[in-house]
């Protein structure tokens, strides 16, 4: 199955908001939300992905021609290439009634660990949503990472609870959440965290946790004394908070605030395994794609998440011999040009 008729297969179920355009660069959706658009006049989407595509790559075929390996070891787990896709909760409210978040965690689950890479899923707040995924990971040998919203240190302890005992390997907290409308105001209340209550947190975890939502090196800081394993560099796709930098541009700063003391992920606007590499060059460990994975779903189920993840290995080992690294440890900086 060719991705172009995954595309052309999504369109004709995935809802009223996303267009599953050939592009995914959040320009037609803009600031639809529900739906996948970007808050305020939802210009963060587009501006991720235009960022991306203004680091360029420098082409060098000078070298000893060898196999490309994009293997990866994270967390004593060995995944065939360095991305993962992204949490997406609430598909019913986003992006139509095709699929429950049980079905559509099953399907991704099932299909990214099929395939050599994880799947991280999403939660809501309706508590069937983390139990189901939860489910769906320890169905496939706790390949996963459920990621828990910032709720109140009762519901995560009670979540995390769950996470146990689906032998999940890693856990994720998009702390960048607290910005969505329905984390507002709740009773206990969620939303931001302290360094102290994280620090309970990763004690709770007791697994690799990794904290997602970080857009400073101040942050990065933050997380790194909080003794979290891991960080991802991301803004919620533009979906909390209008006017934020890219991802592109703030992970450079980010990478050499915390050097190796952390696995550094970064998602927002990735979209081929040309960004991939470019992300690698700027020092990420590994990134997060989540948009083009509900429409992989959606267009193909577990064919079309096979169809993306060939895709973009494809497209990152071409680059990669294009420039001469052939393993994930020879990519460098001096690889593009920004």
């Amino acid at each position: 199955m060719e991705y172009s008729e995954v595309i052309k297969n999504a369109r004709t179920c995935i809802g009223p908001y996303c267009k599953a355009c050939n592009v995914c660069n959040g320009a037609v959706c803009k600031n639809t939300m529900p739906g996948p658009g970007a808050k305020g006049v939802g210009d963060l989407a587009v501006r991720n992905y235009t960022k991306w595509q203004e680091v360029r790559i420098n082409m060098d075929t000078i070298c000893e021609q060898k196999p490309v390996n994009t293997e990866i070891t994270l967390f004593g787990k060995k995944f065939s290439s360095p991305f993962f896709a992204g949490p997406v909760g609430a598909v019913k409210l986003h992006y139509g009634d095709k699929y429950t978040d049980q079905e559509y965690n099953d399907i991704l689950v099932s299909s990214c660990a099929q395939n050599g890479i994880a799947a991280f899923t999403g939660d809501g707040t309706n508590y069937q949503v983390m139990i189901e995924a939860t489910k769906a990971i320890s169905n496939f040998d706790g390949m996963g990472i459920p990621t828990v919203k910032p709720w109140d240190l009762g519901t995560i302890r009670e979540k995390m609870e769950l996470v146990k005992k689906s032998g999940a390997f890693a856990v994720a907290m998009d702390i960048d959440a607290a910005g969505l409308p329905f984390l507002q105001n709740l009773n206990p209340p969620a939303g931001s965290k302290s360094v102290e209550e994280l620090k309970e947190i990763v004690k709770m975890a007791e697994i690799p946790f990794i904290l997602k939502g970080i857009m400073t090196p101040k942050g990065a800081l933050k997380a790194k004394e909080a003794g979290v394993q891991g960080i991802v560099v991301s803004n919620h796709g533009g979906r909390v908070l209008d006017q934020c930098p890219s991802t592109a541009e703030v992970l450079p700063f980010i990478v050499e605030a915390v050097g190796s003391d952390m696995k550094v992920f970064v998602d927002g606007g990735i979209r081929t395994g040309t960004d991939v590499f470019k992300a690698l060059a700027l020092g990420a460990d590994a990134v997060l794609i989540a948009r083009p994975f509900v429409t992989a779903v959606y267009g193909g189920q577990e064919e079309g998440v096979a169809a993306y993840v060939q895709k973009i290995q494809a497209e990152l080992k071409d680059t990669m011999a294009m420039c001469g690294a052939f393993s994930l440890d020879e990519i460098q900086k001096d690889m593009i040009w920004k």
